[in-house]
């Protein structure tokens, strides 16, 4: 193992592919660091940090163990079965690959459109992730992990397949993906309570959810959309959403200047005839 790294240490290809794999794969992460974190806000607030923590060690686990079978996972690729049509943007001959990001694909739709869904349908469901129910916390933390583990599957399935394209050697996807999830690990908190914190930003990440979902859907179709535009559109979202976060704030700051203004005034005229 020694005799294989040592080469790699003194190679700068090697250094560069690492460094470019790291910032990919952080950047792939943010998928699933935007799920993880909308559904442990569903928890309790001393179950969240926990589960969150859980969810991104599974990940790590998860990706690590597909890189330990490389041969296992680089068959994915290899069709299973073919209905028969062949276009040049569309194809109907289908890998296990394809089929694990359909299934991930249409599991990000369905429980993203249901959250959306409870986001403005504020009655009181039998939902096992509702919030308010202390004396279902454990089945809440169990089924939160469970849905993780799905969507960790497919994450980590087409991040060690990209990783695949981009190097041949084991031990430079192993610390990319070892650095790229110690990232997620440090934002995940700070991001989660951002999300929390801010309903506007929750309705944007099930948005991005759900057009990922969707490429991962036509992806599987063969339909590929380049990554850099779906990340460009969640960056210009993001940038938008922060400028009318921005624009809240001030008038926010301004109503409560003018109130303390008003304060201020009522309490020296109401002094003046005493003086």
């Amino acid at each position: 193992m020694l005799e294989s790294i040592t080469p790699l240490l003194t190679d700068p290809a090697a250094w560069a592919a690492l460094v470019t794999l790291v910032v990919m794969e952080v950047v792939l992460g943010i998928d699933n660091l935007i799920f993880i974190s909308i559904l442990s806000n569903k928890l309790p607030p001393e179950h969240r940090q926990r589960t969150r923590r859980i969810g991104i060690g599974l990940a790590l686990i998860m990706r690590l163990g597909l890189l330990a079978t490389i041969g296992w996972i680089v068959g994915l690729t290899t069709p299973v079965f073919d209905l028969g049509f062949h276009g040049e943007t569309f194809d109907t001959s289908f890998s296990w690959r394809d089929l694990i990001l359909i299934a991930g694909g249409l599991f990000l739709l369905w429980k993203a459109t249901k959250e959306i869904h409870h986001a403005v349908d504020t009655t009181p469901s039998n939902d096992l992730l509702e919030k308010d129910k202390k004396d279902v916390v454990i089945n809440n933390v169990g089924a939160a992990i469970f849905q993780i583990i799905i969507l960790d599957l497919v994450f980590s399935v087409d991040s060690i397949l990209t990783a695949v394209g981009m190097t041949e050697h084991v031990p430079i996807m192993m610390v990319a993906v070892i650095a790229a999830v110690t990232v997620m690990l440090l934002a995940a908190d700070p991001l989660a309570d951002f999300i929390d914190k801010n309903p506007t930003v929750v309705m944007l990440a099930l948005g991005f959810l759900l057009m990922i979902g969707a490429v991962l859907i036509a992806d599987g179709f063969g339909v590929h959309v380049p990554k850099g535009y779906i990340y460009a559109a969640m960056a210009f979202s993001a940038l938008v959403e922060g400028l009318n976060m921005w624009s809240r704030n001030a008038k926010i700051r301004k109503t409560q200047a003018e109130e303390a203004a008003r304060a201020a005034l009522n309490k020296a005229e109401t002094a003046e005839p005493g003086v």
